[in-house]
């Protein structure tokens, strides 16, 4: 049965109702029920996403925006219906700020190459944090090397804490941006996003958020917080994978110069001159990803029936379960152990490799991620190679959570 009304507080009666929304998770892995910890990498999907795909392509599909015909005009007016609602979900002044992406990744890659094009010259500073993903690192220091700029590293305490003074302290006349992380995928810090765009808007710097991992989780008010860029993916929050958005101000986007040439993207071509069109689509080049929208629009309804306050609550609530069970294992260590946190436990133990572990757990029906996370920069400020990270959703229960720590004791009593 699924959601139609929002929950004030997610109980275990609406967590089994949820669960029941979410086909994957009646499935087994390795002969086991499924214990799905990994949705920081690629969450599960409801049965209103992916009906709202199949649907498209059933009864809607034609490209859109440039039919006049009424299949291409109704698939159109869907697509559109999307970019609203991702509007009012990130509360975007204008839907022209709302660009369809791949994903938080391409999204940031946009913003890398494009503004950097346009603003970064020799010289130049572009400042991230040391948690960051390595797509809100590595398309800096392409950028950075083309142009002759520098990337500084903002760095963090052993909680996984961003040290803000540290932070201040890198920003000056040479800075042209900020990047930085809304939730750490690796940690689950969540960081003072607000305070970050306050000091650096304080010397004229805008700022890029990576909201990738608090699109889940979390509120995310782009004028509220007053953030210029904002990206992040539907594969994450319930959607379909191949979908992200990325916001941005006007006056930025304006400035910029395209990232992608092709069809939609202009507003006139000749041989000597192309003109182009107007926002959103001077950043959409070519056909969008039709399905991926109308389905990233199906999530977002799904995760407002039910009510971001209380996913939110539950979540945290479900944290704390999982850090005071697994503190049961002897030898534990947490990385990363912020105040703030959203839903994400990583840890080593001593005299085990994170691959074993998780390796252990597979045969048991438990799907947790291992490795660096695609943060090994983050790794080596703690000297290890990786972790083992349960990241949790509002399917989640506490007989997951006694599952994998059940798992985790046997698989360290295997291993030692």
């Amino acid at each position: 049965m699924e959601v139609s009304t929002k929950i004030e507080r997610i109980s275990a009666a609406d967590v089994a109702r949820i669960r029941q929304d979410f086909p994957l998770l009646a499935q087994k892995m390795n002969g086991k029920p499924i214990v799905f910890l990994d949705s920081a990498a690629s969450s599960q999907k409801p049965n209103k996403v992916i009906d709202a795909v199949s649907d498209y392509y059933r009864k809607l599909h034609a490209n859109v925006h440039r039919g006049v015909y009424q299949l291409s005009q109704d698939a159109t007016a869907a697509f559109e219906v999307g970019r609203e609602k991702a509007r009012a979900f990130i509360n975007a002044a204008s839907s022209s700020e709302v660009i369809f992406v791949r994903g938080a990744t391409e999204g940031i890659n946009l913003v890398a190459s494009s503004f950097g094009r346009k603003f970064l010259r020799q010289g130049d500073e572009v400042v991230v944090t040391a948690m960051e993903h390595h797509s809100n690192i590595v398309p800096w220091q392409l950028i950075c090397e083309e142009k002759g700029a520098f990337l500084r590293v903002a760095p963090i305490n052993d909680a996984g804490e961003l040290i803000m003074s540290e932070f201040e302290k890198l920003l000056n006349d040479k800075t042209r941006i900020v990047a930085a992380t809304y939730v750490s995928n690796a940690l689950g810090t969540v960081n003072p996003v607000a305070e970050i765009v306050a000091l650096a808007h304080a010397r004229g710097i805008p700022v890029l958020v990576d909201g990738a991992q608090a699109a889940p989780h979390m509120k995310m008010d782009v004028q509220q917080l007053d953030i210029d860029f904002l990206a992040f993916s539907g594969h994450k929050m319930f959607g379909p994978t191949g979908i992200g958005v990325l916001y941005g101000k006007e006056k930025w986007l304006n400035a910029m110069p395209p990232y992608h040439g092709g069809g939609e993207m202009i507003k006139s071509v000749t041989f000597e001159k192309t003109t182009y069109a107007e926002l959103p689509h001077k950043f959409e080049a070519g056909t969008p990803d039709i399905s991926g929208v109308i389905g990233l629009a199906a999530a977002i309804d799904y995760i407002q029936e039910i009510g971001q306050d209380a996913i939110a609550q539950y979540e945290n609530e479900l944290l704390a379960y999982a850090t005071s069970r697994l503190k049961e294992v002897e030898g534990i260590r947490f990385i990363g152990t912020a105040r703030y946190k959203a839903s994400v436990v990583s840890f080593i133990v001593e005299g085990t490799h994170p691959y074993d572990v998780g390796a252990i757990l597979d045969k048991l029906g438990i799907a947790v991620r291992t490795g660096h996370h695609c943060t090994q920069p983050l790794m080596d400020r703690f000297g290890i190679p990786g972790t083992v990270r349960a990241s949790l959703a509002f399917y989640n229960t506490h007989d997951d959570i006694d599952r994998l720590v059940e798992g985790v004791k046997k698989a360290v009593s295997m291993l030692r």
